[in-house]
């Protein structure tokens, strides 16, 4: 892949035939008078172009239901990628909206990330790796005799409320202490 994304001859809108380069990885911005151009080379040449050549990536079958894009009026773009956009009229209210949430792309990365990534122990950085219920159990027989250590499973998992009588069993049923929101504490501690 090219360090630049080269564009020759737009003129999709009031593009005027123009030629440039525009570096990858790093920030560009795009400024101009009212109607100068911005938006039609930003998002009406260089993220038409990416969908489309992406789109054309795809299946026959998944393309049926995509249908056709037109192919902005240039001559060349090279060094593309898929392309995500953000249209300037739909930005979110919600101050807590990120690119990712806007574009919807951010479940998608969340999956991938889980599927494909490496997980570390976030106090010494080593690296994790999933074990099954007999090698969890192979390991803690291995400690030492009078090692304290926790095991924790999720009971409620992002829902808020009172958990008074969720508490009252996991008493009766002989657990001594929960963690909730990040810290441990003595379940009778919770009890009113």
């Amino acid at each position: 892949m090219t360090d630049s994304i080269v564009i020759r001859g737009a003129r999709e809108h009031n593009l005027k035939n123009i030629n440039l380069e525009i570096p990858r990885d790093r920030l560009v911005v795009l400024t101009g008078l009212s109607g100068s151009g911005k938006s039609s080379l930003a998002f009406d040449t260089i993220y038409a172009e990416g969908q489309r050549r992406y789109v054309e990536s795809l299946s026959a079958y998944a393309r049926q239901f995509l249908g056709q894009m037109d192919k902005p009026d240039v001559d060349v773009i090279e060094g593309l990628s898929p392309a995500i956009s953000i249209d300037q009229k739909s930005a979110s209210r919600n101050p807590r909206s990120t690119v990712g949430t806007i574009t919807e792309v951010y479940d998608y990365l969340r999956l991938l990330y889980a599927r494909v990534g490496i997980q570390h122990c976030v106090n010494d950085g080593a690296r994790l790796a999933k074990q099954t219920p007999e090698q969890i159990v192979d390991q803690v027989l291995e400690l030492k005799e009078g090692t304290r250590f926790q095991v924790l499973a999720p009971v409620v998992r992002g829902r808020k409320g009172e958990y008074d009588s969720l508490l009252a069993d996991l008493l009766a049923q002989g657990f001594t202490r929960v963690r909730v929101d990040g810290t441990v504490t003595d379940i009778a501690d919770h009890q009113k």
